[in-house]
């Protein structure tokens, strides 16, 4: 059958969509465009060099036996990206996977499906579709960082959830909390066992897994045996092929005080950012979160932008508004959720939980004012007392209060190491943890801003 460009790929697209489910087609499928057909070769076009890779590994078949069946031509078939000149050549892989009975610790209700894509977040999900379509296979490990808040937990449970549903292979979900505790229990095991039993239950849990899903990894920062234990753990599944999934609130390259055998091992697979959403994407979520709920039918547009604009950095405090919005609504039962309404139902969550939109400038003012020390001082080289506290406690609040990240945050502050920042950071949370005259001050300053 002799097809122009645009006849061929509506009906190739028509028919690769009863192939795949809606998730794998949008991804994956959505986009592509013939780029040149020949009697015996075909080239597509494709968004991202992903979509090459996933595309030529495990739909290639999916596609060639497709053409074939509209065309009768047997195509070789290539997948290009509008930069580039050069062909890939497919490759087609097949595996064999175990199957397990086990408990996941999954969240069910996450999934891809209920994730809302935008611009700040699409690569990571196409990078998480990609790896729970082939485990093990692409992108080993897939390490997700980002500021609390953002969907990196939502996204692994996806990943787990997807392959639980799709195959047959055996998922852990558990924080680097649980897995630390965990690990600190062998010396002391409970439940009458010894330690030798305790040391190879723990084992066998986190070893006899197709892919293991660690959520908050940088809290194994000054756990040093626990590092050990858990670099053997890396070690012992990648060179399994299985898949290992991490999630940080900060890059490989800013968990300075892990080992560096641990943060090299990190960058061999997709290290892949998550930044806050922005307005378009946040009106969409707080959409999303109402659909099927009390506030479906009677929230105006105006109340979702000024919900959206409210809390501009936090997909969790969107959720918090919402919960508020919808607790108000029960009790005073409005005919139609208004500006008016929405603003005196969120009153006191936006004042006291949302974050202020500041830069660096105005928070060194503040802080600098706050101690009686001038910004000089902040960005200068003293180191007493008087002015390496004010500095670190600014640099806490550039990082908590702003999008910037380490270096640039190092960079206002007298061109100081990334490193630098970091340490200043945690040296503040945890002198927050005991001290109150601490806490008050940071929350003074906040009210300056």
């Amino acid at each position: 059958m002799i097809l122009q460009k645009e006849e061929l790929l509506k009906e190739f697209l028509e028919r690769i969509k009863k192939e795949t489910n809606p998730t794998s087609f949008s991804t994956w499928f959505n986009e592509l465009k013939i780029y040149k057909l020949t009697s015996n070769e075909i080239t597509f076009i494709v968004p991202m060099s992903i979509h090459k890779q996933m595309l030529g590994d495990n739909y290639y078949s999916l596609i060639d036996s497709t053409l074939f069946d509209i065309t009768k031509v047997n195509y070789n078939i290539d997948f290009l990206l509008e930069s580039e000149i050069s062909e890939l050549t497919p490759k087609v892989e097949e595996t064999n996977e175990p199957k397990y009975n086990y408990e996941t610790n999954l969240q069910p209700n996450l999934n891809f499906d209920n994730f809302v894509v935008g611009e700040t977040n699409r690569l990571a999900k196409v990078a998480a579709l990609a790896v729970a379509e082939a485990p093990g296979r692409i992108h080993n490990p897939l390490f997700i960082y980002g500021k609390s808040g953002l969907g990196k937990t939502h996204l692994m449970h996806a990943i787990g959830n997807y392959i639980v549903q799709n195959s047959d292979r055996k998922v852990l979900y558990c924080t680097c909390d649980e897995f630390m505790t965990e690990y600190t229990n062998i010396a002391n095991p409970d439940n009458n066992k010894n330690t030798v039993e305790y040391a190879n239950e723990f084992k066998n849990k986190y070893r006899n897994v197709d892919v293991l899903i660690i959520d908050d990894i940088q809290y194994l920062v000054g756990a040093e045996k626990t590092q050990q234990e858990f670099f053997n753990t890396f070690n012992y599944l990648h060179q399994s092929n299985k898949q290992i999934i991490i999630s940080s609130d900060r890059s490989p390259d800013d968990l300075k005080i892990l080992e560096e055998r641990l943060r090299s091992r990190f960058m061999w697979g997709l290290p892949v950012d998550i930044y806050p959403p922005d307005y378009d994407l946040r009106c969409r979520i707080i959409k999303k979160k109402i659909e099927n709920t009390s506030l479906a039918s009677l929230m105006k547009e105006e109340s979702i932008e000024y919900i959206a604009n409210a809390c501009p950095n936090d997909v969790r405090f969107l959720e918090g508004a919402i919960n508020r919005l919808m607790a108000y609504t029960a009790m005073i039962v409005p005919k139609s959720i208004d500006l008016e309404f929405t603003c005196e139902a969120l009153k006191d969550f936006v004042n006291k939980n949302i974050y202020s939109n500041n830069n660096i400038t105005k928070i060194q003012k503040a802080v600098a004012d706050y101690y009686h020390i001038t910004i000089d001082d902040l960005k200068g080289k003293k180191r007493s007392n008087k002015v390496a506290h004010p500095r670190q406690l600014a640099m806490y609040l550039c990082r908590q209060e702003t999008d910037e990240t380490f270096p640039r945050i190092g960079l206002e502050f007298g061109g100081r190491d990334h490193s630098t920042v970091i340490f200043a950071c945690d040296k503040i949370e945890s002198e927050l943890k005991t001290n109150e005259s601490l806490a008050n001050d940071i929350k003074q300053i906040k009210t300056t801003l």
